[in-house]
């Protein structure tokens, strides 16, 4: 095939990752945004010209002719990933593929650089957790493949897949630094409920995820709790979930006015309301981690706005959406075209939730005992200036 046509199915892509108004509305990029909105690039096309040659030199000037399909979408994909790891480029192929199947692994990955992809999280009592894999480990090849090779898109279906099929991962220990080989058996995961412990005056409510009808089923489970009492609010392991649904956990815990705020390219910031109403506890704490991510963060700024403490380790920072944006030959990009911003403002894809007091957890530890003895210590003593201020005369 000519290196100009390749060039065009190479140019598509790469226009779309950076110009979507013109694929979505038929409209040239404007040079500015909306009132309000953050700016628009000036030229984003800029450097195509140079695309063109570099194309059309390694077509024509390799020994062994490259497998230029494989040149291209290794280009586009690393163009999406150099923005966000899950930006993601899909081929007209992958569009038909079929589901991989309803079981799954029970763990959340990201991909880090071209390398590697690492674990945020592990679902209790899945296929992951049984085969001892953590929040933190490292997954250098799936099923024999590089994880550099695969889009995040590709990651996450590698995933998934028929109930008892199994999977290879090779993997980095984050608590031994061990190299090894790990065969799961993917399986269907049942939603895990939220569950309650009841203390002297307290309750640990621990919420697996936020998926649609936790709120409904929070309010039944706290009905019967003393809102004179201090709730403790287990997010640890809370990796998925919708906005929407933190949004009403947030109004049944007695949340006023903001829960958080949503950025698009090229639109004014959007402030979202909490969903509902009820009435707050007399203290409320939260339990974050590694594995806090996506809408849990944002909860968490919303009920920390409103004087909730925040123990345990500060969260890595997921606040942000995918969407899918169709492609004129047939396949499409998932691009990361929304962000969220915390109810203080804060940016969590860059920073995530810092608890107020750093707490670090086993699996054996009583949480309910740790968290109401955090609150109960006193406050660490500030400390004295380093040079005394001079007194005037």
């Amino acid at each position: 095939m000519h290196a100009r046509t390749w060039l065009s199915v190479f140019s598509l892509p790469l226009v779309t990752a950076f110009t979507l108004p013109v694929l979505q509305q038929g409209t040239p990029p404007k040079a500015a945004a909306k009132p309000g909105g953050r700016p628009v690039p000036q030229d984003p096309l800029a450097g195509l010209s140079d695309i063109q040659d570099v194309l059309a030199l390694v077509q024509q000037n390799y020994v062994d002719a490259p497998d230029m399909e494989k040149v291209v979408s290794g280009g586009v994909q690393a163009v999406l990933e150099r923005s966000h790891p899950l930006n993601a480029y899909l081929s007209a192929e992958d569009l038909r593929l079929p589901d991989p199947g309803p079981a799954e692994a029970g763990l959340t990955v990201m991909k880090r650089g071209n390398l590697y992809a690492t674990v945020l999280a592990v679902v209790p009592g899945g296929p992951a957790a049984k085969a001892g894999i953590q929040a933190g480990d490292v997954i250098r090849k799936v099923d024999g493949d590089s994880v550099g090779r695969l889009s995040s898109w590709a990651l996450e279906r590698r995933l998934r897949g028929e109930e008892g099929s199994t999977l290879d991962l090779y993997r980095y220990s984050n608590a031994t630094g061990d190299l090894a080989k790990t065969t799961l058996h993917r399986q269907r995961l049942a939603a895990a409920p939220a569950t309650l412990k009841q203390g002297v005056g307290a309750t640990l409510l621990t919420l697996p995820d936020l998926a649609p009808g936790r709120a409904e089923e929070l309010k039944k489970l706290l009905a019967s709790v003393d809102r004179s009492h201090t709730l403790v609010l287990d997010l640890r392991q809370c990796a998925k979930g919708s906005m929407e649904e933190a949004a009403a956990v947030a109004g049944l815990l007695g949340a006023k006015e903001t829960f958080g705020t949503l950025q698009e390219a090229g639109k004014p910031d959007r402030p979202v309301a909490v969903i509902g109403s009820g009435t707050p506890f007399a203290r409320l704490a939260l339990l974050m981690g590694r594995s806090s991510l996506g809408a849990s963060e944002v909860l968490a700024t919303c009920l920390k706005k409103g004087g909730a403490k925040v123990f345990g380790e500060k969260t890595l920072g997921l606040g942000v959406e995918r969407s899918r944006f169709p492609l004129k030959q047939g396949g499409a990009v998932e691009l990361v075209s929304r962000r969220w911003l915390g109810a203080g403002g804060e940016k969590l894809d860059r920073q995530g939730v810092a608890p107020d007091q750093v707490l670090r957890l086993a699996d054996a530890d009583d949480a309910l005992t740790k968290v109401l003895a955090a609150l109960q210590a006193p406050p660490p003593a500030a400390k004295p200036d380093a040079k005394p201020v001079a007194k005037a005369s």
